[in-house]
């Protein structure tokens, strides 16, 4: 019975921060209808970045993950306007095409500087574990929980509860008629990207603290963060946050009772399932 509770509590850990960067994910799809391929190595850049700030700078975890975050802001920024804001004027598949580009730049570009080769993050102040009651919960595992689980939280309070999120959602709702209410869209996407790019920064630096890290791990993150999405229902950051702790516990629960080979399985069946009976996901709009 300690066993298992201790199975559910570090799967709900992990479904916390596979919540946090596919709430960025959801942000960009409710945003502007694209489907952005590589987010999931956006999760891996800021895995890399921690990697890095630890390495060289001997930085502890709320510097490299405040740095994490920063960094990749302006980078998901910077990606909008050179990139995303131009092909949003062609067609769909121009979209889908640059976004999985971008993917396949920034993971062959981790393989140019880092190489193949699967590196952890040294120790750190959250190595080691925790006694809470009758179980030990990992350091690094309850702060990346907490922490995704506040900053998930913290970005549905600012779509819905600030001036500056009315105003993105503006933008989503009505491009046009949020232009003539004085509305920048261009500034708001911007921001959208620079949002959900920060969020995978921060998730990525949070996870690497107890996951392995290499070039490829974005890839199946990415696949992580689509499933979390569809589940949850497209735009819903509620809906990702739910859908991202119910598939940390399945994940923790199957690999357990089952085995850890067949965890996947077991997540795609019942996210298909799901979809089955209800297409637009637990919290998504019924078009």
């Amino acid at each position: 019975m300690i066993v298992a509770v201790q199975v559910l509590v570090g799967g709900l850990l992990l479904g916390a921060v596979y919540a946090l960067f596919s709430s960025g994910l959801t942000l960009i799809w409710g945003m502007m209808n694209v489907v952005n391929f590589a987010h999931g190595d956006f999760v891996m850049a800021g895995m890399y970045l921690a990697f890095l700030a630890v390495v060289w700078l001997h930085a502890g975890p709320a510097v490299f993950t405040i740095a994490a975050a920063a960094l990749m802001f302006l980078f998901g920024t910077a990606v909008y306007y050179a990139l995303i804001r131009r092909v949003m004027r062609g067609p769909m598949l121009a979209q889908l095409l640059s976004t999985f580009g971008l993917a396949l730049l920034l993971r062959y570009s981790a393989f140019w500087i880092f190489s193949a080769n699967f590196v952890t993050l040294p120790t750190t102040a959250l190595s080691g574990t925790v006694r809470v009651g009758p179980i030990f919960i990992g350091v690094a595992q309850l702060v990346a929980g907490g922490v995704a689980l506040l900053l998930t939280a913290g970005m549905h309070r600012l779509l819905t509860g600030t001036a500056l999120g009315s105003q993105i959602l503006a933008v989503a709702e009505d491009r046009q008629a949020a232009m003539l209410m004085g509305i920048r869209p261009d500034r708001m996407q911007a921001l959208a990207w620079g949002l959900a790019a920060a969020a995978a920064g921060v998730a990525g630096a949070l996870i690497a603290t107890f996951y392995y890290i290499s070039p490829t791990v974005g890839e199946s993150l990415a696949i992580i963060a689509f499933v979390v999405v569809a589940f949850g229902g497209f735009g819903s950051v509620p809906g990702a946050m739910v859908s991202g702790l119910l598939i940390g516990l399945i994940e923790a629960t199957s690999a357990f009772y089952i085995g850890p080979v067949y965890k996947d399985v077991v997540v795609y069946a019942l996210f298909v399932a799901i979809l089955w009976v209800r297409p637009q996901g637990l919290m998504g709009e019924r078009v």
